[in-house]
């Protein structure tokens, strides 16, 4: 993550400066292009106009530091209820939530861990699994994110996926 790394110092004082969180950046590739997904949060949450505002300073100062070589996408998102946990200090905020961790190489046989996140420190984090407590480092992780938790529906209600018959 490393070209990230240095994309988000870059613009972090922006990010910060319009009054939000820079809570991560995904780089992929999108055919020749380059896709730069940003994640901005706030206090409040995200609305679509906040995105707007984050994307054309970004993009403005993108564009005249020359940061990026090619074809590129900017995107700016809310993290959303599922959010990706990008660095150490983003685990402590979610202890006792359920996560999802899908890990670069196997942790006692396994790759991916799912359960209540138990710990966490700028070394490792360890997770209740349904067979027990796993532990990995921050160096093992390839990607994390937030399981959201809905509400149950109401007694004697169900959830039922509304068709549309044709």
């Amino acid at each position: 993550m490393q070209g990230s790394d240095a994309i988000a110092q870059l613009i972090e004082p922006t990010v910060t400066g319009l009054g939000y969180e820079l809570w991560g950046i995904e780089r992929a590739r999108s055919g020749q292009r380059q896709l730069i997904r940003l994640f901005i949060d706030a206090p409040d949450g995200i609305a679509l106009e906040d995105c707007e505002k984050v994307s054309a300073q970004v993009a403005d100062l993108l564009e005249a530091e020359n940061a990026i070589r090619g074809d590129y996408t900017l995107e700016v998102s809310s993290p959303g209820v599922d959010r990706v946990l990008f660095y150490p200090a983003q685990w402590e905020r979610y202890l006792g939530q359920e996560v999802q961790v899908r890990l670069r190489a196997p942790v006692d046989g396994l790759r991916r861990l799912t359960g209540t996140l138990l710990s966490a420190d700028g070394d490792q984090v360890s997770v209740m699994t349904t067979d027990g407590e796993r532990t990995a480092r921050h160096s093992m992780i390839e990607r994390a994110r937030l399981v959201p938790v809905w509400p149950e529906p109401a007694d004697g209600k169900t959830r039922r996926k509304k068709v549309e018959r044709k």
